[in-house]
């Protein structure tokens, strides 16, 4: 289960999904000194096997096997890296310090940046994040957290070709497409899959969120199918007057232009009664949206819909009732 913000994607092209995968090359991370008893830095080990990674124009694997793998901030960038197939199996779960502090007042936790082809497979990402829940919930002073470390998956400007498979997440964000839309000239975001995740009391499902803001960055063609959601604030959100504080809050109205976002076979139980809620651009309404067979209940009061500046088509069976 990933309890919060695991992996920030930024332009990229990267492959989430569950299988095994044969590969002549493996580079094994205990052979750079990683400790599989969940209380030794492997930091340092992890980056170095994908530097090694990185070295080769070859395909490679990174191998971690059974066992637990305490990880501090790590990113893993592409800009120096040679190989454009990379694959990261994991047996084993990647930790995160115990202390959430030392995450919360940082910028992320684990971030690939700039990576072309690389895909990872299985594992168990603990992010350590219900004890900085805990103290969120119990109002005491804590950390704000990273503003991308909440999402279980950050999905960030300029990623394509991005799929997401077999994903259980909670609590935290849920997934994110966002935020975007902060710079005028931003790139957008195309051609992401998310198949077969579960949510479970998690802040939001599968959400976009956009900047009030002029911008010339893009969100299309986003698939979401068989998405189970357990007892989420928002099951099903598009956020296009992002504003995480609350405070100073620009109001131009988003440029970040939505188009053809499907939510396939998506349900499960809301916590609150507005299930869905598409809160769209009022200079660039977003266009495409497509309901199939969404399924989203509340206690027992019917679950209601929600639109503004959104267009789009429901079928199948679409509970609630589609606002389009």
């Amino acid at each position: 289960m990933i309890p919060c913000k695991m992996i920030q994607v930024l332009l990229s092209t990267i492959f989430f999904y569950y299988s095994s995968a044969a590969n002549p090359s493996y580079i094994n991370v205990q052979n750079f000194g990683a400790k599989p008893n969940g209380k030794s830095d492997c930091t340092k080990a992890f980056l170095s096997a994908w530097a090694a990674a990185c070295a080769t124009t070859q395909p490679a694997t990174i191998y971690v096997p059974a066992g637990r793998y305490l990880l501090r901030n790590a990113i893993f960038s592409g800009n120096s890296c040679k190989n454009k197939a990379i694959t990261i199996r994991i047996d084993g779960t990647l930790v995160a310090p115990t202390d959430y502090k030392v995450i919360g007042n940082a910028g992320n936790w684990l971030k690939f940046y700039r990576v072309t082809g690389v895909s990872i497979y299985g594992g168990t990402l603990d992010g350590g994040g219900v004890k900085l829940w805990a103290c969120k919930s119990s109002g005491k002073s804590c950390p704000k957290g990273a503003t991308v470390r909440d999402d279980c998956v950050s999905i960030g400007p300029g990623t394509s070709n991005l799929w997401i498979e077999n994903l259980s997440c909670g609590p935290g964000h849920g997934i994110s497409i966002g935020s975007l839309g902060w710079d005028m000239q931003e790139e957008g975001v195309q051609n992401v899959t998310v198949k077969t995740a579960t949510f479970t009391g998690t802040q939001n499902g599968v959400r976009v969120k956009t900047w009030a803001r002029p911008s010339n960055a893009f969100v299309r063609d986003v698939l979401f199918q068989h998405v189970v959601i357990q007892n989420a604030q928002n099951p099903i959100i598009i956020d296009q007057n992002y504003c995480p504080d609350h405070q100073n809050c620009p109001t131009e109205g988003s440029g970040v232009r939505i188009s053809d976002i499907t939510y396939q076979d998506v349900h499960g139980t809301s916590a609150s009664q507005v299930a869905v809620k598409f809160v769209c651009s009022k200079t660039k309404p977003c266009s495409g949206i497509r309901l199939d067979g969404v399924n989203l209940t509340y206690r027992n009061k019917p679950a209601v819909a929600s639109c503004a500046n959104a267009d789009g088509m429901a079928s199948g069976v679409v509970q609630p009732t589609s606002c389009f």
